[in-house]
């Protein structure tokens, strides 16, 4: 199976998403702009952001006018009918940043977008969030102990251990270990990561459409380990972790070579690849095009999804900045929101 490519034409929620505005010196806000221009996606979002930073991107789009700042999330299908995109406002900016520089005013504003969705997801007040992305150097010049969006929403969002899943229409990834240093990353996959990944890489193949989602789990080592000439991580943790995701009757396998692994799940062998650090399992999908993929969250108490791509600090403010990627991921949103997985019958949480 490959994952299944998200529907447009899915009824809005009954509750509206939470777009994050991302940071303001970067390209989110105007691919959020751009995006809730369209009818089909202005009546079921709601930006949580900056009320200048978005009029900002709006005015050379002729839309200025469009935009109307409210104290509340309700109401979002009477807004969009009424050809309005509503901002509940998350930060109050003296004015917006310059684009395409690191600002600890702009990243600080960016966090702040995340943690109110966060509250109004948690909340039970919107039925997801997507966000736009942030600048990981902006964040921290801003002072937040978090190296990305996955680890604040793990802590804010009240989980106990998440993973990021990188999914397309051609292969879907989830992450053991994410933003670290590689030698952090081989310390951090031990057998409880391992199995934490797995079981959410069943549950996130779950929720792309597959029944008994195929699991396949790269090495770490090349070769993966070449049966311990390069490295005995694979039978010493991976193997193990994966022998106890099958006694909880998740159909896992491997360790598979890492640099095969991805083109036998884009061949349809498996549905999910559980890679073992950050660049594994993002080269093979990011390769493919950004403009189609899509970052899910899993293990969150609520859907969340974001485009996959950066800030494009190179680009910002030029008006040429692509919304495919945002808009693919608001399409997978709306699908997880309608239609959940049934989380309960593996006892995690996607």
């Amino acid at each position: 199976m490959n994952p299944v490519p998200a529907r447009a034409d899915l009824p809005a929620p009954a509750l509206p998403l939470a777009i994050t505005m991302g940071d303001p010196a970067g390209i989110g806000p105007e691919i959020v702009a751009r995006t809730l221009l369209q009818a089909r996606y202005a009546h079921c979002c709601v930006v949580v952001g900056d009320a200048g930073v978005m009029a900002r991107v709006l005015a050379p789009l002729g839309a200025a006018h469009r935009m109307r700042v409210v104290d509340d999330v309700a109401g979002a299908r009477t807004a969009a009918q009424s050809g309005e995109i509503r901002l509940l406002p998350s930060s109050r900016m003296p004015a917006p940043p310059p684009f395409g520089r690191i600002d600890a005013a702009a990243g600080r504003a960016a966090y702040q977008a995340i943690c109110l969705a966060i509250d109004l997801a948690r909340q039970g007040r919107v039925a997801g969030l997507v966000t736009a992305p942030v600048h990981k150097e902006a964040l921290a010049a801003a002072g937040v102990p978090y190296p990305g969006h996955t680890e604040i929403l793990a802590e804010r969002g009240g989980a106990g251990r998440v993973a990021m899943m990188l999914a397309n229409g051609a292969i879907a990834t989830v992450l053991v270990t994410i933003h670290c240093s590689l030698r952090q990353a081989i310390e951090r996959a031990d057998f409880d990561a391992q199995l934490s990944a797995i079981r959410l890489a069943h549950q996130g193949g779950r929720a792309l459409g597959a029944a008994a989602p195929r699991v396949a789990v790269a090495g770490l080592n090349p070769h993966a380990g070449e049966g311990g000439l390069f490295g005995d991580e694979e039978q010493r943790i991976i193997a193990p972790a994966i022998a106890a995701a099958r006694l909880e009757g998740i159909d896992a396998s491997g360790p598979w070579p890492g640099d095969t692994v991805f083109m036998q799940a884009r061949q349809g062998r498996f549905d999910v690849v559980v890679a073992q650090y950050h660049d594994q399992g993002l080269i093979p999908v990011k390769y493919l095009g950004l403009e189609q993929g899509v970052n899910i969250t899993l293990g969150l108490p609520f859907v969340r999804t974001s485009p996959d791509h950066g800030t494009a600090f190179d680009i910002a403010g030029q008006g040429i900045a692509d919304p495919a990627s945002l808009q693919t991921a608001i399409d997978h949103a709306l699908r997880l929101a309608a239609n959940p997985p049934d989380a309960a019958a593996s006892g995690h949480r996607v």
